[in-house]
Parts: C-alpha cells; structure tokens; sequence
C-alpha cells in the first residue's frame, strides 16, 4: 500500500535506475524505504519499463529530483515541460519535488550542472524562476547545492549565496553532504562552518554519495564508488545539526552487487538512529 509522503525523516532512499530494477522489484521490505526519479526520463514511458515504475510506486513512495530545468539559466523556464511535471508528481503523489541550484542549458542542454556566479543579480535571477516554477508546479520546490570546480564570479561565498537564494525564492535546500565535502576540499571551504551556516528550517531531505579522489586537493563528485569514510563523519554532523532527514545514497553508475548497497543504506539507518535516539 502506498502513501503520499515519505515514511518518516528517518528513511532512506536509493535511485530508480533501470540497471537496478529487477533488484528493486525483489528487494525484500525493510531494504530501503523510498525512490528517487529523475522525472525528465521516465514521463510518458509505457511499455515494460512503465509498468515497472507503477508497480514499484504502488509499493513505494517516490521522490523525484530532476535534471533539466536549468533553474540559473537564461533562456525562459520551459512551462509546458513543468506543466508535465506537475502532471507527473500529482499522478504518483510525490511529495518532493527537487532540482541543482546551477544552469544546464545555454542555446540547447549542455548536459552538465554548471555554477552559477555568486552575486546579488545572480540570487535574483535564480529567485525569480524558482518562485515562478514554484507556482506552475503548485507547491515547494527544493534546491540541491551543487559541487563546483570554478565559480564565474564570486562577491559572496556559497554559504551566503545559497541562504541568499533560499530566503529570496523562499524554498527548501536539498543537502547534498558529498557536495558540502567536495567543494570543502576543492575551494579551502570548512565543511563544519557550511553545515552550521545553513537554515536549519530550509533543510527537508539529504543526498549521499561517493567521489573521486584525484589528489589530496582535488575531489571529484562522481556517484560512481562507495562513500567514504570522511563523508559518513559528515552526514553524521548534519544529522545532528538538521535532524535526521529521508536521505538518499546516490549511485549512477560502477553500481556494485545490489547487497553491497544495502550495507550503505543500513549506515545511513544506523546514523540516524543515532539521531533519534539522541532526540
């Protein structure tokens, strides 16, 4: 039987790949509590992979985290694509709904989530086209923070940027804690002061997941190995700064044997319940 929100704060959720699915149709109950889909590849699928979809949502909630909306673009927010979006979450009643604080399109997609300058006009810009997308999807939409390799132009730190854009668009922060690390590494940032910074309030879900160590100063977001070490410390942190939030492990490709992602998903359960039980 399924709901219209995730289990509780404490849940855990992994991503709707097809490479997975036949994992997650014979996951036993109790494995993981919710699924997340990029929305842009699964609208108006029929066939085999579409009756996947609505059997696994007849069982699970879904939370969706799209892809393509470019939020600091541009070009016009495209309302006939949010139109079926809207469509889409009120179908499968999603009760989250996220996209990347950052821009993907120019004249066409560019196929990469690329930072945005972090300036007054910038935090407008993005503001503006949050609330307007707010409004055409018919609730709250929540932003991830992004991992960055260089920023355009920077007259404010991302902290400051990112509360800016929150209480402007007044929306909700997707935190990302593998993203909070990277860029901690790749720009001399504290991870601890970013955590802390951040709107206790705005936070409604987290993201986890693994990366890249090209060197010791350079940190590489990639979603394609195990979380480390360094960034289960992490999520513990923000677990004890936020409260434990449905937290997903972010897997996209070197996806390992499904029962080793079940060993991650069960340190997420494990630090959260270190969080309810301290609260």
């Amino acid at each position: 039987m399924r709901t219209s929100d995730l289990p509780t704060k404490a849940s855990v959720g992994l991503g709707l790949r097809r490479g997975l699915m036949k994992d997650l149709q014979a996951a036993p109950a109790g494995n993981f509590d919710f699924l997340e889909v990029a929305p842009e590849n699964w609208i108006g699928i029929g066939g085999a992979h579409g009756a996947a979809l609505r059997a696994l949502a007849e069982r699970y909630p879904l939370s969706c985290h799209g892809l393509s909306l470019s939020l600091g673009g541009a070009a016009p927010l495209d309302v006939g694509f949010l139109q079926e979006v809207r469509v889409f979450l009120d179908h499968y009643k999603v009760p989250l709904y996220s996209e990347h604080l950052s821009y993907c399109s120019d004249d066409g997609h560019l196929y990469d989530l690329l930072p945005l300058p972090f300036t007054e006009e910038a935090v407008k810009h993005v503001a503006t086209r949050i609330r307007q997308s707010q409004d055409i999807l018919g609730r709250r939409l929540a932003v991830e923070n992004v991992s960055y390799y260089a920023a355009p132009r920077q007259d404010m730190d991302e902290l400051t940027f990112t509360n800016a854009v929150l209480r402007e668009a007044d929306c909700d922060l997707l935190l990302d804690v593998n993203n909070v690390y990277v860029n901690s590494i790749n720009h001399g940032v504290d991870p601890q002061a970013f955590l802390a910074g951040i709107d206790s309030g705005r936070v409604v879900a987290m993201h986890v997941a693994g990366h890249f160590d090209e060197s010791d100063t350079l940190k590489i977001d990639t979603h394609g190995a195990s979380v480390k070490p360094v960034v289960w410390s992490l999520l513990a942190e923000a677990y004890a700064r936020f409260g434990a939030q449905p937290t997903l492990l972010e897997r996209d490709f070197n996806i390992p044997v499904f029962s080793e992602l079940v060993v991650e998903l069960q340190t997420i359960r494990r630090l959260q319940g270190v969080e309810v039980k301290r609260g």
